[in-house]
């Protein structure tokens, strides 16, 4: 997942797009997060009180209807420094809330303390982040439906509500900063969505206009590049389109030292030869109409070190006829590397091509069906195969599929449903698929479950990424920072990315910085890739039980694993829940299991290093 700028813009709309179906100014109480946080009762603004009676207000409305900890409310307002008193302070500036609420509404019980938590009651008309999602939603099925008018006016409601970056005179809070960042990431969506309807309506000019800073100041989004670029292209500005994706190519190599991914190359040759660009994602011109392409990859990766017995077993299976290969593990832990890399080193054993389909979208959510039919349409040229009617196009897809000899990958699955909805019903082609949960429902699958890397490997790939000179330095510090990455090859790939570029600061000062767990988030993050933006995706699936239960194992010991006896003295539940909770965070792909047989009493669980801190930011 990409990163984005704090000063997102809203989106410029042409002239006379006003929404006949807009509210009009509320009487009641209405809180905002989209922007400075506010409340206003009858359109009079409140005033909300000293900074940490409005962190604590603010962290309530960020997870609205929802019990939020004590101990979540404490780290909001004052981080890892509580003072003796922080629970009765807490009490305080809750108790000033609810004077302030009755004040306006004598019968609004508003805030509620349940089970050491406080909850906060909200409307959809009361709070503009839940009417942001509820508009941006049916944004979304109007525009799956192909009403792109209705949708493009849903998106234009939901964009309305945006005043700015969310929540800037909080961003001390870390909870609060990581509330901020998730509200501009769905907020960026969204904008993209509004594009996509727009360029259906036939509309490049308005997209080009509304696009211009926002891509400017994510210009590593390539969903957001991919629509700019396909808007200028189609409003007459090739030239400009052509040079907007050299300086993309450039970036991307100086700053990440990656290629543009497929999809924007397509676009980019769609644009050289001057073709009408397609509604999506962009059509390869260089395939003959009624006949897929022979590979669809993304690049293989530049850096790709270690992993020699999973490669060899994932090729091995798929070699030897097994139709289905599951690579699953934790955020982080290299998954679509791997199998990016057992593909291309397959590439001769499909004559019929290659396909490499993304099951998520940019900011984390299912991709509809939608969406995968109209990619799978334009890949095997069939028009039957089309976001008109995707359960007969995926029915058509997996025949078609079935008579050919193809390697699909599916990346980042998340339940089985919608894997088994792409598989062939018969025939010779192969499936790799990458999840974080085990996808248990998957019975026929051979499962490579990848562990972190080992510490040679990990240093191996650091070594690659500062040079050897460098590495051999301080060997040492090096192995430092490969450990607090927790040996994941996300979060050594980000470290390797930044010290490449910060070339002056010695590996032992960089390994000091991430020795601090508070701090070790914020450093990996460069060039707009963020290791707490993947964590944050993973916390956002869970459901409000998951995310009480991870919370409360933050509480445990950094790197040391756990036992049950453990979880149940945390949890304050009976051994059975308790055990429920643990094997439902298992099914998530959240906690490490025991890779041998063991009793429950016995079995010593882990979880991931990065995900333990992350836990531990959200209590």
């Amino acid at each position: 997942m990409l990163g984005f700028a704090d000063n997102t813009p809203a989106v410029r709309r042409p002239d006379g797009d006003q929404d006949p179906d807009a509210p009009g100014q509320p009487t009641g109480l209405r809180f905002r997060l989209l922007g400075q946080l506010g409340a206003e009762a009858g359109g009079t603004s409140l005033a909300l009180g000293p900074l940490k009676q409005r962190t604590v207000l603010a962290a309530l409305l960020a997870r609205p209807n929802t019990l939020v900890p004590t101990d979540l409310l404490t780290d909001a307002v004052w981080q890892d420094d509580p003072p003796r008193t922080a629970r009765k302070n807490l009490q305080v500036y809750v108790s000033a809330l609810r004077r302030l609420f009755h004040s306006v509404d004598r019968d609004d019980e508003r805030v509620v303390y349940q089970s050491d938590g406080y909850l906060l009651r909200a409307a959809e008309p009361e709070l503009d982040t839940l009417e942001f999602e509820s508009l941006a939603r049916a944004g979304r099925e109007a525009a799956a439906e192909g009403a792109h008018e209705s949708a493009a006016r849903m998106f234009s409601r939901a964009l309305r509500l945006w005043d700015g970056a969310p929540l800037p005179e909080l961003r001390h809070s870390p909870v609060l900063r990581a509330t901020a960042t998730r509200l501009t990431m769905r907020y960026v969506a969204a904008v993209e969505d509004w594009a996509e309807t727009q360029l259906a309506l036939g509309n490049p000019r308005t997209v080009v206009n509304a696009l211009a800073d926002l891509a400017e100041q994510n210009p590593l989004r390539e969903r957001l590049r991919a629509l700019q670029l396909t808007a200028l292209h189609r409003a007459g500005r090739r030239a400009e389109a052509l040079a907007v994706f050299s300086e993309l190519r450039q970036q991307l190599s100086r700053e990440l030292g990656l290629s543009p991914s497929p999809e924007l190359e397509a676009c980019y040759r769609t644009i050289l030869s001057d073709q009408a660009a397609p509604k999506d994602v962009p059509a390869d011109p260089a395939a003959p109409a009624g006949r897929p392409r022979p590979s669809l990859l993304p690049p293989d990766i530049p850096d790709f070190t270690g992993r020699a017995e999973e490669s060899a077993a994932l090729t091995g299976a798929v070699r030897r006829g097994e139709r289905l290969v599951l690579v699953t593990g934790p955020v982080g832990i290299g998954k679509t590397a791997l199998a990016v890399h057992a593909a291309h080193r397959l590439r001769n054993d499909f004559p019929d091509g290659q396909l490499f389909l993304r099951l998520r979208q940019e900011d984390g959510a299912m991709r509809p069906p939608e969406a995968l039919t109209a990619e799978l349409g334009r890949f095997t040229g069939d028009g039957r195969i089309s976001a008109a009617d995707p359960e007969q196009g995926l029915t058509i897809w997996r025949s078609w599929l079935a008579g050919r000899r193809m390697l699909l990958v599916l990346d980042d699955a998340r339940d089985t449903g919608r894997v088994r909805a792409l598989l062939p019903v018969a025939g010779d082609s192969a499936v790799v698929v990458t999840s974080r949960a085990p996808l248990a429902g998957l019975c026929s699958a051979r499962r490579i479950d990848l562990p972190p890397q080992t510490t040679a490997e990990a240093l191996e790939l650091l070594a690659a990424m500062i040079g050897h000179q460098r590495f051999r330095s301080a060997p040492a510090a090096a192995e430092r920072i490969v450990t607090a990455c927790g040996l994941l090859p996300l979060a050594v790939c980000v470290a390797g990315h930044k010290l490449a570029v910060l070339r002056h600061v010695p590996l032992a000062e960089f390994a000091d910085r991430l020795s601090d767990p508070h701090c070790v988030l914020d450093e990996l993050a460069v060039g707009g890739i963020a290791v707490r933006h993947r964590l944050s995706d993973q916390w956002n699936e869970l459901d409000a039980p998951g995310r009480a239960t991870l919370a409360r194992l933050g509480h445990l010991p950094l790197t040391a694993p756990f036992t049950l006896d453990q979880a149940v003295g945390l949890l304050g539940r009976d051994r059975r829940q308790t055990l429920g909770e643990l094997e439902r965070l298992i099914a998530a792909g959240v906690i490490v299991s025991p890779a041998a047989e063991v009793s429950a009493h016995t079995a010593r669980y882990a979880l991931p290093p990065l995900t333990h801190i992350y836990a531990r930011e959200c209590r």
